[in-house]
């Protein structure tokens, strides 16, 4: 079964910056090898990532969110990669996908820098805008 999983950092902070965001993923990336969880794509902005992965028969969805965040938030803490402490957020969002939508789930997680340069776009566009009617 392929899934959408995206977690995010306590309160939304923004501490994965492009750098330390590389890093994680890459960690995240051979952690998962060791666990045998198959991987397909990750991905993420300052504030969370996105994985879609194919779940094994014996695995869950809880299950292999819970290592994935418990292991990379042990691991970024063990580095000191953040000068706080760092945290996911207890929740997570999972979605499964179908393999005729993989293609579009897979392009989706690998532009996020993307899709968020044009939501920030947008929204100070709509900001300049409020601020010329009044």
């Amino acid at each position: 079964m392929w899934v959408h999983l995206v977690f995010s950092t306590k309160n939304r902070e923004p501490f994965l910056t492009k750098e330390i965001r590389y890093k994680v993923q890459e960690h995240i990336i051979d952690n998962w090898k060791e666990k045998s969880i198959y991987l397909q794509t990750i991905n993420g902005h300052t504030d969370h990532i996105h994985c879609l992965i194919s779940l094994g028969r014996a695995q869950s969805i809880a299950k292999v969110a819970q290592l994935i965040k418990g292991g990379s938030s042990f691991w970024i803490n063990k580095d000191q990669l953040t000068a706080e402490q760092f945290i996911w957020q207890d929740d997570y969002f999972a979605v499964s996908v179908s393999e005729s939508s993989l293609q579009i789930v897979v392009n989706y997680i690998k532009n996020q820098e993307i899709h968020h340069a044009k939501n920030l776009l947008m929204m100070r566009l709509k900001n300049l805008k409020n601020y010329m009617v009044l």
